[in-house]
């Protein structure tokens, strides 16, 4: 009987675990469904990107307060899981406080858990306020109504409880460590929950024991049920800022892949031994589509930017055109897309792992073209996003699409391009008359 909470424990964590690395599948899966693009250069300035931008959260405090307050949950939430192994070892095998032999290590280690724990849940209360009675105007765009509204909200009241769970175990451990009661060795240092414990003072041992075991194992069923709840938050960001940042762009901003099959034509063009009338090779392959109207047209480095967006409106709330009351929301574009992706996963996990056409795509039913030529290509959004997305690689590539394979251009591109081509110039001038108006 006494290895029971042992293998019960051992089942919840195999199960946890286990879900966890399924999603995870699904993700990596999910994500390779985008065409392969080289991004093996530079790696010296990637890992610098990555240490900088995901590790150190450079980005983030360009906004204080927001940032300020990001840190403390982020160093807390990094920190205070590391007793997530202890007690894994305790569950596993059935000890208590195993890392108490670090000594003096131990209660450094257990009172800064404490104090971070508390900063976590003032931070967290904070977001709470901002997000619901403030209402911060990028918290409130129409893209955030619904779902992510509630997602972001059930984020911080994950985090409230799981950080108030450890908090009052601590607290009863810590009045049976006064108590002297049997299994509760006497270590740890507890400068918040020690307030705590006071309301406990009355409490028999028993009832203290079941206190500490209800919220130790709630505590733990919390932290697992988060992580796999991460895939289906924009939380997944806590994972994915690494990769992201470091697979993240290390060109200058502005600077616009050519596409191969254009620059091949273009080659084929100039060369005055080509012969333009002759036809294609019978093994030829099949050109590829200009552009991208789905996501399987992306690149995997575009849709592991739309799994890890934080959907914190960065973006959106520095982009001229959304600004300027435009439909345009750089943070919308990449919602959308992972919501597509997402939608043409479970599309292919319904199917036997094959992809049966649904009569969607990105492009139509998730963005429309208004979206996309509202954008000014400033790079606005892409210099304001904290984990390195670039939503202007995915607008560029869906014009493209609209431009070269369904001639869709606005009347104005389609009249400057025309000007260029027959007079040089955007202008609907002949190239003798350019000068005419100094003569005026």
């Amino acid at each position: 009987m006494e290895y029971i909470p042992n293998i019960l424990f051992a089942i919840l964590l195999i199960v946890g675990v286990g879900f966890f690395t399924k999603n995870i599948k699904r993700l990596s899966r999910n994500i390779k469904l985008g065409k392969d693009v080289n991004v093996e250069d530079n790696k010296p300035q990637r890992w610098k990107n990555m240490a900088k931008i995901a590790l150190g959260q450079t980005k983030m405090v360009v906004r204080p307060i927001a940032g300020f307050l990001h840190i403390i949950v982020y160093v807390g939430f990094v920190i205070i899981n590391i007793e997530v192994l202890e007690i894994i070892i305790d569950g596993l095998f059935g000890t208590h406080r195993i890392l108490a032999v670090l000594g003096s290590l131990y209660d450094v280690l257990i009172g800064s858990f404490e104090i971070l724990a508390l900063l976590v849940i003032v931070a967290v209360t904070i977001f709470w306020i901002r997000r619901n009675i403030i209402r911060i105007k990028r918290f409130v765009k129409p893209e955030m109504e619904g779902w992510p509204k509630n997602d972001g909200n059930l984020i911080l009241y994950i985090e409230l409880v799981l950080m108030t769970l450890f908090l009052v175990m601590n607290a009863a451990d810590y009045q049976l460590q006064l108590l002297d009661a049997p299994h509760y060795t006497k270590a740890g240092a507890f400068p918040v929950s020690q307030f705590i414990a006071s309301v406990f003072g009355d409490m028999s041992v028993s009832s203290l024991i079941i206190i500490e075991r209800t919220t130790w194992w709630l505590h733990i069923a919390g932290i697992l049920f988060f992580l796999n709840y991460l895939y289906y938050s924009k939380h997944l960001h806590i994972l994915l800022a690494f990769p992201n940042t470091y697979y993240g762009s290390v060109k200058p901003k502005g600077q616009f892949p050519n596409l191969e099959a254009v620059t091949n034509e273009v080659k084929l063009m100039m060369d005055p031994n080509a012969d333009p009338f002759a036809a294609p090779a019978e093994d030829a392959p099949i050109p590829e589509k200009f552009g991208a109207s789905d996501v399987q047209d992306l690149s995997w480095v575009q849709l592991l930017n739309a799994y890890t967006c934080t959907e914190c409106g960065r973006c959106t709330s520095s982009c001229p055109a959304n600004l300027t009351g435009k439909k345009l929301s750089p943070r919308k574009i990449m919602m959308d897309t992972r919501d597509r992706l997402e939608e043409v996963g479970k599309n292919i996990d319904a199917n036997n792992g094959i992809f049966k056409d649904d009569g969607k795509q990105l492009l139509g039913n998730y963005i429309s073209p208004e979206e996309l030529w509202a954008c000014t290509s400033c790079n606005a959004c892409v210099e304001e996003c904290p984990v390195s997305i670039d939503p202007l690689s995915i607008i560029i590539d869906m014009r493209r699409y609209l431009v070269m394979e369904q001639s869709a251009a606005p009347t104005e591109l389609n009249n400057m391009m025309s000007n260029i081509e027959n007079n040089g110039a955007p202008w609907p001038y002949n190239q003798m008359d350019r000068l005419n108006w100094v003569k005026e």
